[in-house]
């Protein structure tokens, strides 16, 4: 069985949603197939019919992330130091051909959301990132061509 590296943030939020679709979700969906079986005949009611297919989402959900719970390698990033970068690390870099500074949070996969600055740990930028220090330079593929990053920060918060 294979461990999943997460964050201590990263796990809460699993628990969250888990909590959620148990004591929420289910209740109401619950609820709203025992209306749509009052309306009378199964095999053309289409409420029944999506309120059924929600269920069986919502069962799917809960039963993916407690296996992802029961799989976590959760990592407090609050206790790692360095100046490498690792699971955690947030790093500030400056691509060298437009001077344009990022700065990402390496995350498990199910954590990542560019958008917020936090990737996951397998993508192409934080496998070329692993094991880097302040100062280091990086390359990497892009769908564009190939772009190099100067590392200017690596912090654990």
């Amino acid at each position: 069985m294979e461990r999943i590296p997460m964050t201590a943030a990263g796990f809460k939020a699993i628990e969250e949603e888990v909590n959620q679709l148990k004591n929420v979700e289910r209740h109401a969906i619950i609820k709203i197939i025992s209306e749509a079986r009052a309306h009378g005949d199964l095999s053309e009611n289409a409420e029944y019919h999506a309120a059924k297919e929600r269920q069986a989402f919502i069962e799917g959900r809960v039963l993916d992330l407690e296996d992802m719970m029961g799989r976590a390698d959760v990592i407090d990033v609050s206790k790692l130091s360095g100046t490498t970068v690792k699971f955690g690390a947030t790093v500030t870099m400056v691509d060298e051909d437009t001077n344009q500074k990022r700065k990402y949070q390496i995350v498990g996969d199910h954590e990542a959301d560019a958008a917020r600055g936090r990737i996951w740990i397998s993508s192409p930028i934080a496998r070329a990132l692993i094991g880097k220090s302040k100062g280091d330079t990086v390359e990497v593929a892009a769908p564009g061509g190939a772009r190099s990053y100067e590392i200017l920060k690596v912090e654990f918060v």
